[in-house]
């Protein structure tokens, strides 16, 4: 039987890695972005090399918007064995400084989209005893300065994998937080300042930084081995 993988943020860094990798092993994938243009760039690519995928445009945030997003997934494949819980922005502020309008944007994608995909997809991935993921980060152990609101909407991540986890121990249903260290990826270019603008910039050498592809390859294999939590930083 064909897997079915459902993956947030696809289209590009981790997100976009994550569907190649997952893509190579057989697996059919529903990909879902903000963004049209990216994310039907990311589908084309993927056909080009011979991996059947559906996209759905859909904010994560926005809960019917998740809905429409897994009716979408069972329409088309009738089944869902991995969902991976990538959409993710980050925030670079002093706490001073930062509008606390900032902090619940980043808290309503990174942690209640990760809420609003697993709730409407766990049906489904019972019916599979699949894997529900969560791209979480090291920020979700230790709060980083000046990503306070991305570090908070991490630790509330951890804390709701951790009680799912427990919630589904005896169900066959495999939860897997996956904590990337520093990845070259857009998260940084995209990250929002203390009035919610994108900065458009890095502050790090991202050619130093392990490559989204090895980092999606890394939690593929903890998907397949249906590890608990993997942590890719020393």
């Amino acid at each position: 039987m064909q897997k079915v993988v459902l993956i947030t943020g696809a289209s590009s860094g981790i997100g976009r890695a994550l569907a190649f990798s997952f893509g190579k092993t057989g697996a059919a994938l529903v990909l879902c972005g903000r963004s049209p243009e990216p994310l039907q760039a990311v589908g084309d690519e993927l056909r080009q090399a011979g991996i059947d995928n559906l996209t759905v445009q859909a904010d994560v945030s926005v809960e019917a918007d998740t809905k429409r997003l897994v009716e979408a997934a069972i329409a088309r494949y009738g089944r869902l064995d991995v969902v991976i819980n990538n959409a993710g922005v980050t925030m670079r502020s002093l706490v001073i400084d930062t509008d606390p309008d900032v902090i619940r944007k980043v808290m309503d994608i990174n942690f209640m989209g990760t809420v609003n995909v697993t709730r409407y997809a766990l049906p489904y991935v019972l019916q599979t005893k699949g894997s529900i993921v969560g791209i979480s980060s090291i920020a979700g152990y230790r709060g980083l300065p000046v990503r306070s609101g991305y570090s908070a909407s991490k630790f509330a991540m951890n804390g709701y994998l951790e009680a799912l986890r427990t919630e589904l121990l005896h169900t066959g249903v495999h939860v897997l937080t996956a904590c990337p260290g520093f990845t070259a990826s857009n998260i940084r270019f995209s990250a929002l300042n203390g009035s919610g603008q994108v900065t458009g910039e890095t502050v790090r050498d991202e050619s130093r930084m392990m490559s989204a592809d090895a980092c999606a390859e890394r939690i593929r294999r903890a998907v397949e081995t249906r590890k608990r939590e993997l942590i890719l930083t020393g």
